[in-house]
């Protein structure tokens, strides 16, 4: 009965960058792009894959058969943002985001060691 509460939190992970996608003025709030700037149109995009992995999410809650691939999907996007921002250094501004893909690390594991285990 956790495993759904644990996609769900996972979800809600990434919830907040996937409204961007409807709510484009959270991208400056968020990451500091401006409306003008070239960056925008590629932010939007990335709003719209965070939508794709909170879908993914939304979807392990409840279908246990697509728990595998949404294990991959999440993991590839937390994995790979917390690898890039300490590889640029750790900027400041990314912290926030940085802290909260860390915190659901631990949760994401729970979840796909009872994704793929025998």
């Amino acid at each position: 009965m956790l495993q759904p509460m644990f996609w769900l939190v996972l979800a809600a992970i990434h919830a907040i960058p996937a409204l961007a996608l409807f709510r484009p003025a959270t991208l400056t709030t968020l990451y500091g792009v401006a409306a003008d700037s070239p960056l925008f149109l590629l932010m939007q995009h990335r709003a719209a894959l965070f939508l794709a992995v909170f879908a993914a999410c939304v979807w392990a809650a409840f279908i246990p058969e697509g728990r595998k691939l949404a294990v991959i999907v999440v993991g590839i996007s937390m994995l790979s943002f917390l690898s890039l921002y300490w590889t640029a250094g750790s900027p400041a501004p990314l912290r926030r985001i940085a802290m909260v893909d860390l915190a659901g690390l631990p949760v994401l594991a729970g979840v796909a060691w009872l994704a793929f285990r025998p």
